[in-house]
């Protein structure tokens, strides 16, 4: 992993690395460990009366609880957020970029992929509809297939958040680290007496393990000695057993992932020492042709394939329950050999998707726009948070879709395009997901 600063909170403006491949290759895998782990959990059952539920088959299984501490990787994702994130920055600063102009290319970058989605999606579930589908069961598809949103609306919150989280880690960075733990803690404490407060660390805990990705771009861990490292991810994994083992939190990291809490925090630190010590290895696999070519056949649509393959998932079950096709019981040795296929399917659906809605990933070619007024950019936050925390509260609906979708639309339109100055040729296009300029 590379050094790119002399210690947290330099000074920004610093000349920022190259993209680090290993981060790149981090994501990657992090993207694929989803896709597969989507594919052995969703299970929609009919039952004789018509009705239909669906069933989390890895939940109910006795060996998964100890195998998701280890490949619960959603921490990694905000943590390698954070790397490039604080590094976009400081780019954004050097060339004389404000924090307007840094959450409207933020913005561009993540809903436009949702805004199409939603849209295909409300359009499709309707026809459905029409077709003479049963509404419970669209309803059912709506909900599950918006389950990805939800990490859209958590990046999105911690990436707008750079700029400020920014300057308080080139200020204090261990007292704002401490001080956004400390706030996930008294979140926590609260959350029984009242549960939707628990929902507020949507913001505080992502920012949190955000922040880690900070002392990785600055350097920090990678000044410590392997030891160290080991010593890190054993004390966090320590004290993640005995809050579990205490009966404070549960074991289970998907419960502790919705709302998320302090469990999380702890899988942040554990993974981002983890990702140092990996550093190496990583660089070696990442430098080979044929990783470096998939990586960046993906990479650069890393973000439509993780907004789409669930609402394909759910799509293709949900037709399948319609037809005559064998449907094995949850759980059964006929299921288990069943998700091959189930993940073949997926894919191949997600290749045409990928193909007409992947564009939105790429910045537009512009070569002078402008950015916008910083009226228009905090309209758009506000446009797009709207629908994002009804379904938070009340779930996805086919209605909120076509909100949704609106409000969406109705943001990209008044952020407009990435903007660009005049001065400075686009950049080489990225072997990661485009959500850095």
């Amino acid at each position: 992993m590379e050094e790119s600063l002399r210690r947290p909170g330099s000074v920004a403006g610093t000349a920022a690395p190259e993209r680090d491949q290993a981060i790149d290759l981090a994501r990657f895998a992090c993207l694929t460990l989803v896709v597969v782990g989507h594919c052995m959990m969703t299970s929609p059952v009919l039952h004789p009366d018509g009705t239909v539920t669906t069933v989390n088959t890895l939940a109910e299984q006795d060996w998964f609880e100890p195998v998701i501490w280890i490949f619960m990787v959603m921490p990694l994702f905000f943590v390698a957020g954070g790397i490039t994130g604080l590094q976009s920055w400081r780019r954004t600063q050097a060339r004389g970029g404000n924090g307007y102009e840094f959450a409207q290319t933020r913005l561009l970058r993540l809903i436009r992929p949702a805004a199409a989605l939603l849209a295909v999606m409300f359009l499709g579930l309707w026809g459905a509809l029409l077709l003479g589908v049963a509404p419970q069961v669209v309803e059912l598809m709506a909900s599950g297939a918006g389950m990805p949103l939800w990490f859209l609306a958590a990046y999105l919150a911690a990436q707008l958040n750079i700029p400020l989280l920014a300057r308080l880690h080139r200020r204090a960075p261990w007292l704002t680290l401490c001080g956004l733990a400390s706030l996930i803690v008294a979140i926590d404490c609260l959350r029984g007496a009242m549960p939707l407060l628990a929902y507020v660390n949507m913001i505080f805990l992502w920012c949190a393990v955000q922040q880690l990705g900070f002392f990785v771009a600055d350097g920090y861990l990678a000044r410590r000695r392997i030891s160290w490292l080991v010593g890190l991810i054993a004390a966090s994994n320590l004290l993640l057993l005995v809050v579990t083992g205490l009966g404070l939190y549960r074991n289970n990291m998907l419960v502790n992932l919705n709302p998320p809490n302090l469990c999380l925090l702890l899988l942040g630190v554990s993974q981002a020492a983890t990702l140092q010590l990996s550093g190496p290895v990583l660089g070696r696999l990442a430098s080979m042709r044929w990783v470096r070519t998939v990586v960046a056949l993906v990479g650069r649509r890393a973000m439509t394939v993780y907004l789409w393959h669930l609402p394909l998932l759910a799509a293709m079950t949900g037709l399948l329950l319609l037809t005559d096709f064998p449907k094995p019981v949850s759980g059964t040795a006929e299921w288990w050999w069943s998700r091959p296929l189930v993940l073949l399917g997926v894919v191949a659906l997600l290749l045409p998707a990928v193909a007409l809605f992947g564009r939105l990933e790429e910045r537009p070619t512009a070569a002078h726009s402008r950015g916008r007024p910083s009226a228009a950019v905090v309209t758009a936050v506000v446009v797009v948070f709207i629908p994002v925390a009804d379904a938070a509260f009340n779930g996805l609906t086919l209605t909120l879709l076509g909100g949704g979708a609106a409000c969406f639309t109705l943001a990209v339109l008044l952020l407009g395009r990435v903007p660009v100055r005049a001065e400075e040729p686009l950049p080489a296009q990225s072997l990661s997901a485009n959500v850095e300029p």
